[in-house]
């Protein structure tokens, strides 16, 4: 089966497990706690039940900020080897005036630039240079898509 072809409008994936059950399942533990510890407060309320829940509040918090953290470590990891290709992408197609100036670009533009074809890759990383291009513009600017189906 052929994929999509990738274009700017398509390129950001989205992983349902982990975006839309994962995350809100996290996300209604944590407001179910929080109302469960505000409600354990009254007349009647018992220190050892107000403590208990009070710990279910923390514990599901440290839960949602261990889940996005699990997310954002590989990710930053992916980001470290698109910079490493893309530079030595950069280095074998760039006429010798581009080439001495990849250390300039930023980060995100080099993670933008790598759906650059290669044939546009030299103007794009002028006007980059030139213009400050966010991740953003690079991407809009991309007329032949080079696509990357590996990143969620």
């Amino acid at each position: 089966m052929e994929k999509e072809p990738q274009t700017y409008a398509n390129h950001a994936r989205l992983d349902p497990p982990y975006h839309f059950f994962v995350s809100l399942v996290f996300l209604l533990t944590v407001i179910i706690a929080t109302v469960l510890f505000f409600r354990s407060f009254g007349p009647e309320a018992k220190l050892e039940t107000m403590v208990i829940r009070g710990w279910n509040v923390i514990w599901s918090i440290a839960m949602v900020v261990a889940m996005i953290r699990i997310r954002t470590y590989p990710l930053r990891v992916q980001d470290r080897l698109i910079r490493l290709e893309e530079k030595l992408r950069l280095m074998s197609v760039l006429p010798e005036p581009l080439r001495s100036r990849i250390g300039e670009l930023q980060d995100a533009q080099l993670i933008a630039l790598r759906f650059a074809s290669d044939e546009e890759l030299p103007g794009l990383v002028q006007r980059a240079l030139d213009e400050r291009l966010s991740r953003d513009d690079i991407k809009k600017a991309i007329v032949k898509w080079r696509a990357d189906y590996a990143r969620v």
